[in-house]
């Protein structure tokens, strides 16, 4: 088990969130980028916080640019929030598949997010919490949103599994 860090002053620790997970709104200024232009812009979206993950931004489908948002054949379950779907991204000459998801009946505590759409940070260009750059959570797996307000360590490196 991983030694958590320490938060500072205004910082949160990924070790605090609970299992299972729980949704809350954030009123912060969400910015997604990928080639080159803004696919999404938001103050009205809602994070997922589970222990050892960054948070996870689902955004409202009205402020996203959904003429660039394909449905994919892609879907898998959570064991939290149910079946998932997912869209291919296409912007120009690039195409992201999969490069989003969203829940279209999600499970009960998450209707709140039934058709909000979240993104992998590590496969656009860049994602905004404000104006802060954010960082990708490591792996391929998740799309959790690291910011310098929030401390780990993180699951989904190498050798994190388990936690």
């Amino acid at each position: 088990m991983p030694t958590p860090i320490t938060p500072g002053p205004g910082q949160e620790s990924v070790w605090d969130y609970p299992r299972p997970p729980r949704l809350e709104a954030s009123s912060r200024h969400i910015r997604v980028v990928f080639n080159g232009e803004v696919i999404a812009d938001s103050r009205r979206a809602q994070r997922v916080l589970e222990t050892s993950h960054p948070p996870v931004y689902y955004l409202p489908p009205e402020d996203v640019q959904m003429a660039y948002f394909q449905p994919s054949p892609k879907a898998t379950f959570c064991e939290w929030k149910g079946m998932a779907a997912y869209y291919t991204i296409l912007v120009g000459d690039r195409r992201l598949d999969p490069g989003a998801w969203y829940y279209p009946e999600p499970t009960e505590p998450f209707r709140d997010i039934a058709h909000y759409i979240a993104v992998y940070p590590g496969k656009m260009d860049a994602c905004y919490v404000d104006d802060e750059l954010v960082q990708a959570q490591p792996g391929d797996f998740y799309g959790g949103w690291i910011t310098q307000d929030i401390v780990g360590p993180f699951k989904g490196g190498l050798g994190t599994w388990g936690w």
